[in-house]
């Protein structure tokens, strides 16, 4: 109002200010829309594995594994490494080689499975899996260490190994399952037995897929710690392995080993075929003739599933010995 008089529209007047008032909101909705769509990951609908926590902090929050930590800084064995978190194939064995640099190094990536971008610190290269984006390292080039000229500086917590098996390499390797408690003591005896060729601690024998440390000790899988040894056949037996077994470890303990106790510390083999079990079954007829009451359970074995990369190889990084294992004569 204007001086207390109203002001007078016409009816076509309210008309066109209504429209332009609609058109308006139309833009600005639309236009809103439009700069406020969020653009999904490639990975959004794919099924991706469950990570731990240290898994999630290299994957997916960029971290990086302590130097000479990681379980395949040394790995030799042929075969593929493959993404953690989606099992995308990423490198093969025969671009893998020694760089001295403390982490897993290759000079080439299987095609189409490796993503380079500029890194947050404006000097490096990421790496990142072309499939589900995970973290894997950094990339570097004119180092010279082979004709490439390339480092792919991988993180052994973002791969997962898989030997390649034949029939050239399957007879001459052979392969053993040992629970005797804590898997950290049973592993340093092993690593240094003649004839192994590789250890690797993990869990068997639960209900659960990729099952956890935690998990594990929470009782919440089902899982045993346990031990899987590769062997040369040409350089010892598992009967041999199997009394080693008996003698790192007290095969009388019902409840677990020594101060561990619990479920997941029990004395168990599992055994790949009916001759492992045969030998299992003859060697503690003779611990049990020699006044040993043997509680060592035993089982088939089924899917072993390797423990976070921090328990590998647990005491030869921390430069000590078992507190719970001791080797005792009993054969």
């Amino acid at each position: 109002m204007i001086n207390n008089k109203p002001i007078l529209i016409n009816s076509t007047l309210k008309k066109t200010i209504h429209v332009l008032i609609m058109c308006l909101f139309v833009f600005l909705n639309t236009h809103c829309q439009t700069n406020t769509t969020i653009k999904q990951p490639p990975h959004s609908t794919m099924e991706l594995n469950k990570l731990t926590d240290q898994e999630q902090f290299v994957i997916l929050h960029k971290g990086t594994d302590a130097p000479y930590t990681g379980k395949y800084t040394d790995e030799e064995r042929k075969g593929t490494y493959y993404c953690r978190q989606c099992n995308a194939p990423l490198y093969k064995s025969e671009s893998k080689f020694h760089s001295n640099c403390g982490w897993p190094s290759f000079d080439d990536e299987i095609k189409g499975a490796v993503k380079k971008v500029p890194d947050t610190d404006g000097r490096r290269i990421e790496i990142v899996c072309n499939t589900c984006e995970g973290h894997l390292g950094h990339v570097f080039t004119g180092e010279k260490f082979t004709e490439k000229n390339t480092r792919h500086c991988v993180n052994s917590t973002s791969m997962v190994f898989k030997e390649e098996l034949n029939e050239s390499n399957s007879s001459t390797k052979g392969k053993a399952i040992f629970a005797g408690g804590c898997f950290w003591g049973v592993e340093y005896y092993f690593q240094h037995a003649k004839g192994v060729t590789a250890t690797t601690v993990g869990y068997i024998g639960g209900h659960t897929e990729n099952p956890t440390y935690k998990e594990v000790c929470g009782h919440q899988t089902g899982h045993i710690e346990a031990m899987e040894v590769e062997f040369n056949p040409s350089e010892t037996n598992f009967e041999e392995l199997a009394k080693l077994f008996f003698e790192i470890h007290d095969p009388t303990q019902a409840n677990g080993q020594g101060p561990d106790i619990g479920p997941q510390y029990v004395s168990v083999i599992f055994y790949m075929d009916d001759a492992q079990l045969k030998t299992s079954e003859k060697l503690i007829t003779v611990l049990k003739s020699k006044g040993y009451q043997v509680v060592t359970q035993l089982k088939k074995a089924t899917h072993f599933w390797p423990a976070e990369d921090y328990h590998q190889q647990y005491y030869e990084h921390k430069g000590s010995e078992p507190y719970c294992h001791k080797k005792v004569n009993r054969f």
